[in-house]
């Protein structure tokens, strides 16, 4: 068993994650770290805030802060 400060929340949450992926292996632990996750927003709203962007935009866009 690891020592950890149990004082400081960096080194708890470290150490809970660490046994998760040890004891779920990492695909696990993420299905169950989301279980906790409920999301916010509302989709089916939001979807239809913003007009469709063509792809071009978007690649160029990610260039650019690719090589920003």
């Amino acid at each position: 068993m690891m020592n950890i400060n149990i004082n400081s929340p960096m080194d708890v949450r470290n150490a809970g994650m660490q046994a998760l992926v040890v004891a779920l292996g990492p695909v696990g632990c993420a299905r169950f770290i989301q279980q906790f996750d409920n999301g916010y927003g509302d989709y089916t709203k939001e979807k239809y805030q913003n007009p469709d962007t063509p792809m071009d935009d978007l690649i160029a866009e990610l260039l650019s802060v690719q090589n920003a």
